[in-house]
């Protein structure tokens, strides 16, 4: 494990209840890394996000992200683990009564920001992230598909994560519009932070290719950038 790793799993057994989801997980994920994690539905991909936020608890082996051992950490420290970490849902998730700007200064404000004016700033960057820039005063609804994924992306970059995990985030999304998400998520990681999307978009994988990871069998598999 480098300063440039920011995840890295080894030897460590996932459990839903007392379900064993996947074990001996060895993993690790550099800076500026955008890895798919793929895989047949109930293989584990979202089981594995789940542990990578803390939702889900470590039992053995040593599982380290953002600099947090997620093993031996409390659980007053899990929100600081997760201001080092965005996510993206394929669902959006925004706050349907509030406008795009309202939707980040919400999480700004959640997580300790109290500076309105550096509040409004960086709002402004991650929507010029994220090329959204004039929409801020619109509520989710007057947004496309596309838009609203844009703003949980932005959402996501609030606080400068190390990685974005990101769970079939073009899930509900067309073609054309998947393919400007998936242009933007690519920026994102070549300007430094990493990326770990699960997807079952197999085109996008050959369109965007890049490292791959696979839930398989109980446990994961890593591959290069072809899907076998």
């Amino acid at each position: 494990m480098t300063d440039e790793t920011i995840v890295a799993f080894n030897n460590v057994s996932i459990f839903q209840k007392r379900n064993l989801v996947l074990s001996s997980v060895n993993l690790t994920i550099e800076k500026g890394e955008f890895v798919y994690l793929i895989g047949k539905t109930g293989s584990g991909k979202s089981s594995l996000l789940k542990t990578m936020y803390a939702e889900l608890p470590v039992i053995d082996g040593m599982a380290f992200v953002a600099g947090y051992d997620l093993r031996s950490m409390k659980s007053s420290q899990v929100p600081f683990l997760r201001r080092k970490l965005g996510i993206v849902f394929q669902d959006f998730q925004l706050l349907e009564d509030r406008t795009v700007d309202e939707n980040l200064a919400f999480v700004l404000k959640a997580t300790g920001w109290k500076d309105k004016a550096k509040i409004e700033e960086r709002i402004n960057q991650v929507l010029e992230e994220v090329d959204l820039f004039t929409k801020g005063y619109k509520m989710p609804h007057q947004l496309s598909g596309g838009e609203q994924q844009r703003v949980a992306i932005a959402r996501a970059l609030l606080n400068k994560p190390g990685i974005i995990l990101a769970d079939e985030p073009t899930g509900n999304l067309d073609p054309e519009t998947s393919n400007g998400i998936m242009k933007l998520l690519m920026s994102i990681s070549e300007a430094g932070q990493a990326v770990l999307m699960a997807t079952h978009n197999y085109n996008l994988i050959h369109k965007f290719p890049s490292r791959i990871i696979k839930c398989e069998e109980g446990t994961i598999v890593c591959s290069g950038n072809q899907l076998n």
